[in-house]
């Protein structure tokens, strides 16, 4: 399983939470987010994915960015629509890895996201709540059993070294679970990140090997 730590800001701790070698690194682009990124990214250790997250912003918008960070993932975190996607797929380069986010809570119909699997090469599942992302709430996990697709995801939400054994559980079932995603829980400030407190989740979840 990976792990994607998201909503980084400052450069210096870019630069200590990349030298624990998370698998993604978030950058939100999203104007009106208190973790909004508008610096410039340190060089990073290659193996690292540097992720740009956007909300309901142009194609063009995106690329600019993809071009200018050298990003190698786009997370979408608005009402983006399928042709929206699909369009975009074209315009990226190809190595480019799309995420879609959909908000997940009881009545949540997974059979509405079907149509998007052939235009992302993930989905990831976030607590719905008054912002899109950074929450800093888990949602019910269990409502995961409905999700009868093949597409790998991002678990997202709320998720802090106290839901380490949660991940465990939920990680013995046969859910294609491709990365854990990691944000407020983990923060001295928005964007300003603790380095020790996800030292120490990175080594439980490394240890672990989900």
């Amino acid at each position: 399983m990976k792990l994607k730590i998201c909503g980084m800001k400052y450069p210096e701790n870019i630069l200590e939470v990349g030298a624990l070698l998370p698998d993604y690194m978030g950058f939100i682009f999203w104007e009106k987010s208190a973790r909004y990124f508008d610096g410039t990214i340190p060089e990073l250790i290659k193996t690292i994915k540097k992720t740009g997250v956007f909300v309901n912003q142009t194609q063009e918008e995106i690329l600019e960015k993809v071009l200018k960070y050298n990003l190698q993932a786009v997370q979408l975190h608005g009402n983006e629509s399928v042709e929206f996607l699909s369009e975009l797929k074209k315009q990226l380069p190809q190595k480019i890895e799309i995420i879609k986010v959909f908000s997940a809570d009881n009545d949540f119909d997974f059979e509405t996201i079907k149509p998007f699997e052939p235009v992302c090469d993930y989905f990831l599942f976030d607590t719905k709540g008054k912002l899109p992302g950074g929450n800093g709430t888990t949602f019910d996990w269990t409502i995961l059993k409905k999700y009868k697709s093949d597409k790998p995801f991002f678990l997202s939400g709320g998720i802090g070294i106290n839901e380490l054994k949660a991940i465990e559980e939920i990680s013995k079932t046969n859910l294609p679970i491709y990365a854990v995603d990691i944000n407020s829980k983990f923060e001295i400030a928005p964007g300003l990140k603790n380095k020790n407190l996800f030292s120490n989740f990175k080594r439980k979840f490394d240890v672990a090997n989900f």
